[in-house]
Parts: C-alpha cells; sequence; structure tokens
C-alpha cells in the first residue's frame, strides 16, 4: 500500500505541473459557461437541448484528454529513464500501475471539479443555475468518463513504446470509441438477423465506455425516449431500484479488467526487459 501511495503522490504532483491539463480545463470551462450563458430559461435542469449539447461536449472533450494524459503518463516513464530508476526500489508492477492510475484519476477529477465549480458559480450570479440533480449528474457522467477512460489509457501506455504511438493510439480509440462508434453500431447490426440484434447492442454498447456512462446519465436525466425502442430495456434496468448499483458494478469491472491486463502486459515488458 506504501509504494503504491508514493507512486500515487509523485504522480499528482507532475500532473498538476502539466500544462496540457489546464489546456483541456481552460477550453472545457468556456465551452461550458458559452453554453451556460445562451441557456435561455432561468434555471438548467433535466434532458434538454443545452444539457444533451453539454453531455456531447464532456464526451468529445474528456475521452481524449484522459487517454493521452494517461497514456503519456506511462510512455513518459519509458522515455525518460524513470521506471529504471524506480523498478531499483523493492516496487512490484501491480503498486506501480495502480499508484499511476490512481494519482492521475486524482488530478483529473480536481481539474474537473474546478471546472464545474466555475460554471456553477457563473451560473448562480448570472441567475442561470444548474439543478442540484442534474448538477450531480454531470459530475458523475464526468467522473465516469474519466475513471473509465483512465484505465483504457494504462492499456494504450504499457503497450506503446514513446508518445507519438501512445497518441495515435489514443487519439484511435477516441474515435471509434466517441466519433465513429454510431456509424459502426448501424454497420454492424445491419449485418445480423433481427433477433439478434438487441443482445449484439446490448453486448457492443458494455465494451465502449463512452456509450455506457452516456446511455446511463440520459436515463437518470429522465431523456429516455431520445434513445428509441432499441433501448427499451437499458431504460428499465437504469430506472430500478438497484440500476445504478449495477451500473456502479459493471464499471468496477471494467476498470479492474484493464487495469489488470495493464499489469499484466507491464510485467511482461518487464521480464524482457
Amino acid at each position: 500500500m506504501k509504494p503504491m501511495l508514493t507512486v500515487a503522490i509523485r504522480e499528482m504532483r507532475i500532473g498538476f505541473r502539466n500544462p496540457w491539463a489546464y489546456s483541456f480545463l481552460a477550453l472545457f470551462s468556456l465551452f461550458s459557461l458559452a453554453l451556460l450563458l445562451i441557456h435561455s430559461s432561468r434555471v438548467v435542469e433535466g434532458y434538454s437541448s443545452v444539457t444533451g449539447t453539454m453531455l456531447n461536449l464532456i464526451l468529445y472533450l474528456l475521452p481524449l484528454m484522459t487517454l493521452l494524459l494517461g497514456s503519456f503518463s506511462l510512455t513518459a516513464e519509458k522515455e525518460e529513464g524513470g521506471w529504471q530508476l524506480l523498478s531499483a526500489y523493492p516496487l512490484g508492477t501491480p503498486a506501480f500501475v495502480l499508484g499511476k492510475y490512481a494519482g492521475i484519476a486524482a488530478v483529473l477529477l480536481v481539474i474537473v471539479a474546478f471546472g464545474y465549480g466555475l460554471t456553477g458559480v457563473v451560473g448562480q450570479l448570472t441567475g442561470k443555475p444548474f439543478d442540484v440533480k442534474t448538477f450531480t449528474l454531470f459530475l458523475a457522467f464526468s467522473a465516469g468518463i474519466v475513471l473509465l477512460f483512465l484505465a483504457v489509457a494504462a492499456i494504450v501506455g504499457t503497450l506503446a513504446k514513446n508518445r507519438w504511438q501512445a497518441l495515435t493510439y489514443g487519439v484511435a480509440i477516441w474515435f471509434f470509441t466517441v466519433i465513429g462508434w454510431p456509424t459502426l453500431l448501424v454497420a454492424v447490426l445491419g449485418l445480423l438477423p433481427y433477433l439478434c440484434i438487441k443482445p449484439a447492442l446490448a453486448v457492443l454498447t458494455l465494451f465502449n465506455p463512452a456509450e455506457l456512462v452516456r446511455l446511463f446519465i440520459v436515463v437518470k436525466l429522465s431523456g429516455g425516449s431520445v434513445l428509441g425502442p432499441e433501448y427499451y430495456e437499458w431504460i428499465g434496468w437504469i430506472r430500478g431500484t438497484g440500476g445504478t448499483l449495477l451500473f456502479l458494478l459493471v464499471s468496477a469491472v471494467w476498470i479492474a479488467g484493464c487495469l489488470g491486463a495493464a499489469v499484466v502486459l507491464w510485467e511482461r515488458g518487464r521480464s524482457r526487459g
């Protein structure tokens, strides 16, 4: 536990000095404030054109930000020799990977919370505040995106030999899970028999962290009607009494699986030198 905590604290110190993080923070805050200020009603609540647009903005920005910062952190250890120095100490691969994950997650969550805090304060001052439930769900949405994609970034950083490879892999994953996902989904489902569409849709959604979190938050914002009849069963279980708990369980399995794979891959690379 102590080695992991040491790595996490070290990562937080590095992360809060990273200009990339503050660039993303400025961009995120700027667009959030712009959307809030052009909003015509007095209170931002539920699923509306503004909250839908803000969800899309978050979905475009946060996964890319998380994939790049997370994967660059791990590849930098290889390029700059940090891992060679750390491996001289009694530090196991699981403690190293988990410490990196915890440290970067803390940095990203603090930055996101600051951005939302700024938006909330401006909303109060301009008479266009967020509804408490809506504001909480937006925070949960952003935290879910950060934690899930950071676990994917751990695999990317483990596989990539340098920052250029990490950039290529990260952008490719971001493109397929966020930008190209609707097209890929239609193409794949169009090849299947009608009775297989709903089961295939459920399985494919579970493999896309961006879509998984988006569906959950849209339903919680009472916007399930925009999803279409194919997601009727999703709406049912998310709105159910154990919907939130099940979502958290699926997310935890997702994160644990990705981090476990990252540990195995990093250890394999370590043994090969």
